[in-house]
């Protein structure tokens, strides 16, 4: 590593300073190290500027991190951070209201922005030649946000907000665990005593003028640092950032927030009926360190040892007993506090209490087992890999740029990361142990379902003391807004550069003992992905649909033990080398996914033969799996967005088709399992014959050649996957309801099923065209409306997906409660409309930017690469599959992607499945010309 300092600037400003940019500090990679290079400057007006020059593609990322989130927040006036994120997107002066989304979507790239406790971020992922527009775009709303700030705009967002709440919090199991915790963890007033969303009775009470205030104090350029990477050139970088915003005045002054650590007396007991549970849970909440504290590398290895796979204390002496569902182990790390959590889901009858008291004994067993060699080195391993494959594309880089900047000053903190795994040692983790978790006080909650009478771990015992909170005096007064002085026209949006040339990785092909295998080498990080896809998955259950979901239990159980490993054992050696095997069943194969270290990788695909040529099928796991997974059926049964998804392919397929039953099989289909169903599988389907293998990296083609040499160890067997049944015909729109009673929003999913499987072009490719102006991205016309200009949802889409197997059209939204009959009125007149007009002529120039150019982004990361290459070899494309939809865009009329919005997207032959408050939404539907089809949870008519 090669690092300039201010101490050899003297020689350097006038080189490598460009007009008041300061050149602060310059790191280069240096041999193999792990860092990210950089170039770090900071303007005349406080804003720091992080430069990483990288020309693997033709990307940029930029991100503009204020460091202000809820910790900033006062009391009674929460979730304003997260509330001014999204008025963030509303125009500024220069860059009205929806031009952030026609330049960056409209030119093939994405945008979002996101909120914690402690900073907010907005960024964009786009074409190189999108770069100067992005920082005209993202300085015009640093420094000329507040006259678009209106009363109209503020009421949508604060609805939005409201739905967006509803969708994460209110209405999903287990979503109101976290606010109880941090109101009961830290005192009164504290800026981590609230959740970053913020409490809806003080969304009611804000206004206008609070927020601008907000705006005032926090987001000037002197609280920001803004983040670009990517393949740009950094000289001409730094005089755009200055030109944008170099003029910007400094904002009020922002001093770190300070405030005391947090300890419990006791433990603290806390319980609330969960209106959506269906299994109890035990929240337990220690507090801890903050962000990168000496002790932050010791308590994510503890967490790691006590509460991560199957390897972990709790999964040892709770899961695998089957005594608990689940038992998990998390640290959250934030710039005040942190925290370690346990979530503890009880299995069969085992009451709270005593899931707490099994709890305090598998503490009681880690004590005597302690921190042994291989935790240590298996934490390591895995940290380590996890660091790599962060830096697989620029947006990972230029985040942890940000992050590293915002909360340390030093963007090369990498590198201090890296130097605290390696220095860890047992002893600092059993010291954390000691210091934080043994015999100190924690928040317990206890969330308890409506159903079944269960009691609380302990009765309540804590109270909120409001009595000794004092306000601080965060800055609010004698705020003024004062703009920008420029010599130039911020009117003018900058002109686009020249549309990047965007060449698809090249791929190699051959046949390996029968099995299909594509690869693309590529070396930027040293890491290589394999997937091996053996023939079988869903499909293969339909011989028997009253074992459905056999394929799904034979994956879970290839995760267990094996003739010469115990699944205990195999994570272990698989952490130590960093490598991850992740085992999942699929439509038409079970999908074995391979990531290691380049170094690690002949170790790695030893793990995995073993995986494949000797799995041991014991009762034991079996009876475990089963039980597992009959309590995640029970788990899912109570949120409305886990619903919808299974009854609506009940309804498109019927019962009587694998499709039209989950995936992972129902609670009456998984009890019919036995395992020497799972036995006869395995001889069924394990074979080289048919594989579908895809080999991306730092590999090439003979290397992986080497590494795919067991394939001539497995069997040769032809499996056949039959086709599944037809979907059902739909000849008039009819209303499913499924009664969710008190449910906060009503889960939509509105279309069909049909016979159109994929194609790269023709018909299938038409209806991605023909629906992205009406609900296939964020500026839709379903979502512009639904959340835009009505605040009724936190977002809509739609889109046809289809398989080489069948296809389904459907639109998806979580809509609020109260706003349902008029969504639907809405969503029904939307696609009448689009059925007589077909898209605009400007909506079709959108549209054929947004695709076509979007291609830059489409191949920058190891799983991007892997996607495309599986495409290929899913569908036995030819290379120049991509030149023949480009060519379909580019020919594209509004009039044929009517005809094809008339033929695939009819309202009038469509299923309408709503999943909510019957007692709230039903009268309503009434009034419409519908049939309602009143089903239960899992589909059936209702009693």
């Amino acid at each position: 590593m090669k690092k300039i300092t201010l101490a050899s600037l003297a020689i350097l400003t006038t080189t490598l300073s460009f007009g008041q940019a300061k050149l602060i500090e310059k790191v280069t990679k240096k041999g193999g190290e792990l860092i990210i290079p950089y170039e770090k400057y900071v303007l005349p007006n406080g804003l720091t500027v992080i430069l990483h020059e990288d020309h693997s593609d033709p990307v940029v990322h930029v991100d503009v991190t204020y460091h202000v989130g809820s910790a900033r927040e006062q009391i009674n006036k929460s979730g304003f951070a997260h509330f001014f994120e999204h008025m963030m997107f509303e125009g500024s002066d220069h860059a009205l209201k929806g031009t952030h989304d026609k330049i960056t979507i409209g030119n093939g790239g994405t945008n979002n922005g996101t909120t914690n406790r402690d900073r907010t971020n907005y960024y964009e992922t786009e074409p190189k030649n999108v770069l100067e527009q992005t920082l005209w775009l993202e300085a015009d709303r640093m420094g000329f946000l507040l006259g678009q700030v209106t009363q109209e705009r503020f009421e949508v967002q604060r609805a939005t907000v409201k739905n967006e709440r509803g969708q994460k919090v209110d209405n999903r199991p287990y979503g109101l665990t976290s606010e109880y915790t941090y109101k009961n963890l830290y005192p009164y007033g504290h800026p981590y005593s609230w959740l970053t969303i913020g409490y809806m009775e003080d969304l009611d009470r804000a206004n206008v003028n609070d927020l601008k205030n907000f705006f005032l104090r926090w987001y000037g350029p002197n609280n920001a640092t803004l983040s670009i990477g990517g393949d740009i050139n950094p000289a001409a970088t730094v005089k755009m950032v200055e030109k944008y915003f170099g003029a910007i005045p400094r904002g009020p002054a922002v001093t770190p927030v300070k405030v005391p650590a947090v300890s419990l007396a006791g433990n603290r007991y806390v319980s609330y009926t969960d209106n959506y549970a269906r299994v109890p849970l035990l929240s337990i909440m220690y507090p801890t360190v903050p962000n990168y504290d000496k002790d932050m590398v010791a308590l994510m290895c503890l967490a790691q040892v006590l509460g991560k796979g199957k390897n972990s204390v709790l999964y040892q002496n709770l899961v695998k007993k089957q005594l608990a569902l689940d038992a998990t182990v998390d640290n959250i790390f934030a710039e005040l506090s942190g925290e370690l959590s346990v979530m503890l889901f009880p299995l069969g009858n085992k009451t709270l209490a005593e899931m707490e008291e099994l709890y305090n004994q598998a503490l009681t067993e880690f004590e005597k087992r302690g921190i042994t060699d291989d935790d240590l080195e298996k934490f390591k391993g895995s940290a380590v890999s996890d660091l790599v494959s962060d830096l697989q594309n620029v947006s990972g880089k230029v985040s942890r740029l940000a992050q590293y900047q915002t909360f340390t000053g030093n963007p090369n903190k990498i590198k201090g990361i890296l130097e605290m795994y390696n220095s860890l040692t047992k002893a600092d983790v059993m010291r954390a142990y000691h210091t934080y978790i043994k015999g100190k006080g924690a928040v317990i909650v206890s969330v308890l379902p409506k159903a079944g009478n269960i009691a609380p771990a302990k009765p309540d015992n804590f109270t909120i003391d409001q009595t000794k909170y004092t306000a601080p005096d965060y800055g609010y007064d004698k705020l003024t807004y004062k703009k920008a002085s420029d010599n130039f026209d911020r009117r003018v949006t900058p002109p686009l550069q020249a549309v990047p040339v965007v060449k698809a990785p090249v791929v190699w092909q051959k046949q390996i003992s029968g099995a299909k295998v594509i690869g693309i080498n590529n070396a930027e990080v040293p890491m290589v992905n394999i997937s091996v896809t053996i023939p079988g998955g869903r499909l293969s259950d339909a011989k028997d649909l009253s074992k459905a979901g056999v394929a799904a239990v034979f994956a879970s159980m290839m995760r267990e033990d094996t003739k010469n490993y115990t699944a205990e054992q195999m994570a272990v050696e698989l952490q130590k080398l960093g490598s991850t095997l992740t085992i999942v069943s699929g439509v038409d194969g079970t999908q074995f996914s391979i990531w290691s270290l380049k170094k690690n990788l002949s170790k790695t695909m030893a793990l995995v033969q073993e995986r494949l040529l000797n799995p041991k099928f014991t009762q034991e796991a079996f009876d475990r799996q089963k039980q597992q997974r009959l309590g995640a059926f029970k788990q899912q049964k109570g949120e409305p967005s886990a619903i919808a998804p299974a009854v609506f392919d009940k309804i498109n397929f019927g019962a009587n088709n694998i499709l039209g039953l989950p995936a992972a099989g129902t609670e009456k289909t998984v009890a019919n399992i036995t395992l020497a169903d799972i036995e006869q599988h395995y001889k069924d389907h394990i074979t080289a014959a048919g594989a579908r293998i895809i080999v991306v990296g730092d590999i090439n083609e003979t290397e992986a050649e080497t590494q795919l040499a067991f394939l001539n160890k497995l069997p040769k067997t032809k499996v056949v996957v039959a086709a599944p049944a037809p979907a059902i015909p739909v000849t008039k729109t009819k209303i499913y309801m499924v009664d969710v009673p008190k449910a906060a929003q009503t889960q939509f999913l509105v279309g069909y099923a049909n016979g159109l499987t994929f194609s790269p072009v023709g018909e299938s490719y038409a209806i991605d065209l023909a629906d992205y102006p009406m609900g296939g991205s964020f500026t839709g016309r379903l979502n512009t409306y639904m959340r835009e200009t009505k605040g009724w949802t936190y977002g809509a889409s739609s889109g046809f997906g289809n398989d080489l197997y069948s296809g389904k059209y459907q639109f998806n939204a979580g809509i609020r409660a109260a706003s349902t009959d008029s969504a639907l009125v809405a969503l029904i007149d939307q696609y009448r409309e689009y059925s007589k007009t077909g898209p605009t002529a400007d909506e079709l120039t959108f549209l054929k930017k947004a695709m076509g150019q979007s291609e830059a982004l489409r191949y920058e990361a190891l799983y991007q690469k892997a996607n495309f290459a599986s495409q290929m070899l899913t569908y036995n494309l030819q290379p120049n599959y991509l030149e023949q939809q480009a060519a379909q865009l580019k020919g594209a009329t509004s009039a044929q992607l009517k005809a094809i919005a008339n033929k695939y997207m009819d309202i009038d032959k469509m299923n309408i499945l709503l999943v909510g408050d019957k007692a709230r939404i039903l009268p309503e539907l009434q009034k419409h010309n519908y049939e309602i089809v009143e089903l239960d949870v899992d589909g059936n008519p209702a009693n």
